[in-house]
């Protein structure tokens, strides 16, 4: 009985001193667990570190990229500003002119048939005597009808372009046929461009266009008509009739002018 009592003693001794190794290796696993959980934590934690540096590095160069364009940018809109004015200079001193030639004289017994048209000068100071394509005979002139014209066309000389267009409106009404009449609407149309009366102008350029398709100021009355439009603000409308201008009289001066406006409008267009 005696030997039944200790050796359940022994075995409960046996299992309390059991019980704390067990507990140690419980919490041996647990810390072990958790040095594995930081390192995870740490290993993350430093990729995400290195992820936000890397996206510092990106965000800075990015910004000196963004800095670069935006002062090119504003040199290519100085230097297309710069141009846009220069060109605009250059055409409204072209513009401005052909818009009062000097007439040459003309015999008063001027021979119907026409005579060989005189070299143009370097400047544009002398205006071709008036022609048409098709019959020489045409060219007969009267002197009343002439006189007339000199009275209208020396008054556009002197810059009295009021005067002037009613001088050409009188013309016209007198000689509505006659042998300076296309010249007549197209000075008549100068004068209202020059007072910037811009769809009076328009009207007689294409009154030219329609009346006398041929006539030698032809493709100088279509540039009008778009220089006309323009100055309407019918910027599209322009821009279409100046390039009808450069494909229907290429190598030109009007197809000329023609395209150096339309530079002008675009490098307009692209500055504002």
């Amino acid at each position: 009985m005696r030997l039944g009592i200790k050796l359940m003693l022994v075995v409960a001794a046996a299992l309390v001193a059991a019980a704390p190794a067990h507990a140690q290796r419980q919490s041996l696993a647990d810390r072990v667990g958790s040095l594995e959980q930081q390192m995870y934590n740490n290993s993350a934690n430093q990729d995400l570190l290195n992820q936000i540096n890397q996206l510092r590095q990106q965000v800075t160069s990015l910004q000196a990229s963004i800095e670069q364009l935006q002062h090119d940018n504003a040199q290519l809109k100085q230097s297309a500003q710069d141009q846009y004015l220069d060109l605009d200079g250059r055409l409204n001193r072209l513009e401005g002119g052909s818009a009062a030639p000097a007439l040459p004289a003309v015999p008063a017994s001027a021979p119907k048939a026409p005579a060989a048209p005189a070299k143009p000068a370097a400047a544009a100071t002398s205006e071709r005597p008036p022609s048409v394509h098709g019959d020489p005979g045409s060219l007969a002139v009267t002197g009343d009808e002439r006189t007339s014209y000199n009275v209208a066309f020396d008054a556009l000389k002197a810059g009295k372009y009021d005067d002037s267009a009613q001088l050409f409106l009188s013309f016209l009404e007198l000689y509505p046929n006659g042998v300076y009449a296309p010249n007549a609407l197209y000075w008549l149309g100068e004068s209202y461009y020059a007072t910037r009366n811009f769809p009076m102008a328009e009207s007689q350029f294409r009154e030219l266009l329609s009346r006398y398709p041929t006539h030698d100021k032809a493709a100088g009355g279509l540039l009008k008509v778009g220089l006309s439009q323009y100055g309407e603000g019918k910027v599209d409308q322009a821009q279409q009739t100046l390039e009808t201008v450069v494909a229907q009289y290429p190598g030109s001066d009007a197809a000329r002018t023609a395209q150096d406006r339309l530079q002008s409008i675009r490098l307009g267009n692209q500055i504002r």
